[in-house]
């Protein structure tokens, strides 16, 4: 493979491990002094994810300073609906707001199927990370799920129930399928053109999930990530899908390699409901505001819950943005020793 830590490609393909890898949603981000520092040059968000060199910069850091197994790129699941004609803005402490939303099938008639080459600054920052990397750990690159995705597009700014786009899915059903259609299509643009970057793992990020009800998950977002698992062969794949505890089963059907475990799905019934799955995940990331001591056993009681099974070790969320660096770096220290001291012949 021409890599010095495999680590996080062989369990993400169920491969035997010596040690569980770790690495972490969002490690690239608040938690370091060194992103804020690039921040500062960037002056804004969008500047920082359009600008090949500082992304590539802030996606290495992690690797550098925390010692996780792989490197996620620096970018935001955003970018799918601008390159559809969507422009997005993102506003501090507030989060994305899009000035002008999605609210009927006319709307659709200023959007099209994005291809891969409208997101080339994403690309050329893939492309740069993996020359810097040179081959120190793999790299992931990601992509919005489709129905997450829309929510932003209906509701035009983030939402604790997304009621307008969930409201879309009962009243125009015909119309949110066209849509969640042609995100999709962009998506598989978008991550194919990710992997001939060399983007060695694709994660899809289904954020929002949880919010909606079993029916509604299947028909309007499992399907879309289904047909993306399809589409994409080259690379382990990892789907994420916050909330959706009730999906499980339903993931064990689709072709990922990866399932995502949030905090609140607990590993055993998620290793019945997932046989065909490699877990990542789950702990809680509030349990990083605890003392050192704490995190060590939090970390270790996470461990041991996912036992010999082939497990990625994560969050199960992203990093919380004040969160202490030396809670971070104690979490990830925890698991290179605790895997290490663990006998896997013995299991």
């Amino acid at each position: 493979m021409g890599m010095q830590n495999h680590l996080f490609i062989q369990a993400a393909k169920a491969e035997h491990t010596p040690r569980t890898p770790v690495w972490l949603m969002r490690q690239a981000g608040r938690i370091l002094p060194e992103y804020r520092k690039v921040r500062e040059i960037a002056k804004d968000f969008k500047t920082l994810v359009k600008t090949p060199e500082l992304a590539t910069e802030v996606t290495i850091q992690p690797v550098n300073i925390l010692g996780v197994d792989a490197a996620i790129i620096f970018s935001d699941i955003l970018v799918i609906p601008e390159a559809m004609g969507l422009n997005y803005e993102m506003e501090e402490n507030k989060g994305p707001v899009f000035p002008k939303k999605i609210s009927s099938a006319k709307d659709l008639n200023g959007l099209h199927v994005a291809a891969a080459e409208e997101l080339q600054y994403v690309l050329d920052a893939i492309t740069l990370t993996k020359k810097e990397l040179n081959g120190k750990v793999p790299l992931i690159g990601f992509a919005g799920a489709p129905w997450t995705i829309f929510s932003y597009m209906i509701e035009g700014k983030g939402s604790k129930t997304f009621s307008a786009a969930k409201k879309m899915l009962y009243t125009q059903p015909e119309f949110s399928h066209q849509l969640l259609e042609m995100i999709t299509q962009s998506t598989i643009h978008y991550l194919k053109g990710q992997i001939q970057a060399g983007a060695d793992v694709i994660q899809i990020f289904d954020s929002w999930a949880g919010i909606l009800s079993p029916a509604q998950y299947s028909e309007f977002s499992l399907k879309y990530i289904s047909k993306i698992c399809d589409a994409i062969s080259q690379t382990p794949k990892i789907v994420f899908a916050k909330g959706a505890f009730f999906a499980r089963a339903e993931l064990n059907a689709i072709k990922c390699d990866v399932v995502g475990l949030d905090w609140n799905m607990g590993i055993n019934e998620s290793r019945a409901l997932l046989p065909d799955k490699v877990l990542q995940g789950n702990l809680d990331p509030c349990a990083l505001y605890g003392s050192l001591h704490d995190v060590k056993r939090e970390t270790i009681k996470m461990l041991e819950g996912f036992g010999p099974y082939k497990h990625i070790a994560n969050l199960g969320h992203g990093l919380y943005p004040d969160t202490e660096v030396d809670k971070v770096k104690c979490f990830i220290d925890t698991i290179k020793e605790y895997s290490v001291s663990k006998s896997f012949a013995s299991k």
